[in-house]
């Protein structure tokens, strides 16, 4: 599992265009903008034979940026399994929130 979750996280910092990719960072983490915070939401299941098949991980991806306009949310919303949530704006930042499996 865990190489599949290095992989996700390539894939966003490939998205946002730099490292500023953040895995369930603790508070201490100080943050460069713009930037993608995610955390594992849970596990989806594929059953076959009387077993799990497949399974997926289920995350959650929030774009965080300056910009209301930030063109990361765009390119977010085209990953495949992409599902937009909400957005909210806290402390002067925009947060796009989304829902992908991977």
């Amino acid at each position: 599992m865990m190489d599949r979750r290095l992989l996700f996280h390539e894939v966003l910092c490939e998205v946002l265009g730099s490292r500023n990719v953040y895995f369930q960072p603790p508070e201490s983490v100080k943050m460069c903008y713009p930037a993608i915070v995610y955390a594992r939401n849970g596990i989806k299941p594929t059953y076959a034979n009387n077993g799990v098949y497949l399974s997926q991980m289920e995350y959650s991806v929030t774009v965080i940026d300056k910009d209301p306009d930030s063109p990361i949310v765009g390119k977010v919303a085209l990953l495949p399994t992409s599902k937009f949530n909400r957005h909210y704006e806290k402390d002067n930042l925009n947060h796009d929130v989304y829902t992908i499996f991977f």
